[in-house]
């Protein structure tokens, strides 16, 4: 029986791993080789120590009340997407409500994993670790890796001829950039469009002469502030809308999608999309419309090479005086403590059962948390994870147990992208935020029922299904089941709206008599949306919480 958990890293995973093996009454001991907690939401100008961590202006991509933890709301006074300064504000908040300090040993480093000898029986793992100089050797009873994503920088300078050889300006990876100084007066290439090179060439637009950003790839993008001004996510993620898509054809729903996205600005215009496209990405930018609109970046396609000051495009385009040419091209993740013969056993997360457990292992007793990629917060995935790692570890219940390995390797190969990509290309794999959740909060049973509670609590049930799809309802069954989480719910759109309304306007009209009629008329929406559901179950929406497949 599992009792002590190693947890590697003391980050968002780490975190909430501390925290759910608490909740199930397990042993965690973390490692941290910094000081603090946080990960890479920690700013720091220093590049000494390799810990890579975000720059000084970044700003959450997903809403406060898409991205808390479940049973701890943001407080209300928060804005809705956060700087990352009050991002580590609310983790400390969290560290301390719960008590998490204390199973942290910070300025210790993880330097090896691996099986002890008679782990086929035990399932047990040998940690070595070292703080001060001075190492140390303990044995666990099962490890959980929180190290995330965001590791070893992506650097392909084999496909840009020229950069390391000819080129006579300066080359750097996004990790190493920290602000814009460095950069004033300067002519810059940004190489890569995810969310990382947007925001860098917009940022950059406003102090550089001039910034060309270079892409290979469709990119449609789209604003944070959605239709009335509400946080995009919580008004496009939910569980109707999930609906919809699990019940129109897949060529329908595209076609409405890249319709909206066009909504805003025309893409084939811009260069930066055609409905046609059959490879794309999705990224989140509220300037860059304007900034190329504007002139203050330019778009470019993919580089073919460089000379010692100009870089050749494949469309045989040259841009001559380069100064600066940034690297936006991703992350590898890696895991050096880890044995080899346990590396080996998974290339990418997708050579994980449920992007967590190599399947190959004889117990179940390595859990790799935060490596999935999706469409919604990153942060509630992790601890979705989290709970469902942490209650198989404890046993006892029979939802809570891994089927065989013959099972889990054919659900792996069955998942599994017929081609490798390169990590700047991986947003194209990011998995559906609602059908991962629900998959994983199936398996640990803990997935609320929208179809009996249409039946008990119709307004809340209306909530759930009509309204974004917050973390709060993954608590309301279950192991781990909060109080609070119906009012949690009920009040979302009250702590969204309240950072907002620091002045005061009048407004006589009232909302609440159409909200009632929105009700009644959703209510046969939601009956029929339940019985297909029950009916015709799509992965992830089983009305029935049992034993993970």
């Amino acid at each position: 029986m599992v009792r002590r958990v190693a947890v590697i890293g003391a980050g968002v995973g780490g975190l909430v791993s501390i925290k759910c093996c608490l909740d199930e009454g397990l042993e965690p001991t973390c490692f941290e080789r910094s000081e603090d907690i946080g990960g890479i939401w920690r700013y720091t100008d220093s590049m000494d120590s390799g810990r890579v961590s975000v720059y000084r202006s970044v700003i959450t991509n997903t809403s406060k009340e898409m991205s808390c933890f479940s049973d701890f709301p943001c407080p209300e006074d928060f804005p809705n997407y956060l700087p990352h300064g009050l991002l580590l504000e609310y983790f400390r908040m969290y560290a301390r409500h719960f008590n998490l300090l204390r199973h942290i040993r910070f300025k210790t480093t993880a330097l090896s994993v691996r099986r002890r000898p008679d782990f086929a029986t035990s399932g047990q793992w040998e940690v070595v670790t070292e703080t001060d100089g001075v190492r140390e050797s303990h044995v666990f009873d099962a490890v959980m890796v929180c190290t995330g994503h965001y590791q070893e920088p992506y650097l392909p300078l084999a496909s840009f001829p020229g950069i390391d050889t000819r080129f006579k300006g300066q080359y750097l990876h996004s990790r190493e950039y920290k602000d814009v100084e460095a950069f004033r007066g300067k002519r810059v290439l940004v190489v890569g469009i995810g969310n990382t090179g947007g925001d860098l060439s917009v940022e950059l637009s406003h102090v550089a002469a001039k910034v060309f950003l270079s892409t290979r790839s469709s990119t449609w993008v789209f604003s944070r502030v959605s239709d009335h001004g509400f946080p995009f996510d919580m008004v496009s993620t939910t569980r109707f809308n999930h609906f919809l898509d699990w019940l129109l054809p897949s060529a329908l729903t595209r076609r409405i999608r890249f319709r909206k996205f066009n909504s805003w600005f025309n893409h084939e215009n811009y260069g930066l999309a055609s409905t046609k496209s059959s490879y794309f990405k999705v990224i989140i930018n509220e300037e860059l419309p304007f900034c190329l609109l504007s002139g203050t970046i330019v778009l470019k396609p993919n580089v073919k090479e460089f000379t010692e000051n100009s870089a050749v495009f494949e469309d045989g385009t040259i841009e001559e005086n380069i100064d600066v040419v940034l690297f936006a091209t991703g992350y590898i993740f890696s895991f050096p403590f880890l044995e080899e013969s346990v590396r080996s056993l998974f290339d990418d997360n997708r050579s994980l059962y449920k992007s967590i457990f190599p399947p190959q292992l004889e117990k179940p007793t390595l859990a790799i948390i935060g490596l999935v990629q999706l469409t919604g917060s990153l942060m509630v995935g992790t601890e979705m994870q989290a709970r469902w790692v942490t209650g198989i570890f404890a046993g006892g219940r029979r939802w809570n147990k891994l089927p065989p390995t013959s099972r889990m390797m054919a659900d792996v190969l069955k998942k599994k992208p017929p081609v490798k990509r390169n990590p700047s290309e991986r947003e194209n794999l990011k998995i559906s935020f609602i059908s991962y959740i629900d998959e994983i909060a199936l398996c640990a049973g803990i997935k609320p029922n929208v179809l009996r509670l249409l039946l008990t609590d119709p307004r809340l049930a209306l909530a759930i299904f009509f309204g974004p799809c917050t973390p709060y309802q993954y608590r309301l069954v279950g192991r781990g089941k909060w109080s609070g989480a119906r009012d949690a719910i009920l009040t979302q759109w009250q702590r969204t709206l309240k950072p907002l309304r620091t002045r005061v306007v009048d407004d006589s009209s009232s909302g609440s008599s159409g909200w009632r009629w929105m009700c009644l008329l959703a209510l046969p929406v939601a009956l029929t949306a339940g019985f297909l559901l029950s009916k015709y179950p799509q992965p992830g929406w089983s009305l029935r919480a049992g034993p993970c497949l």
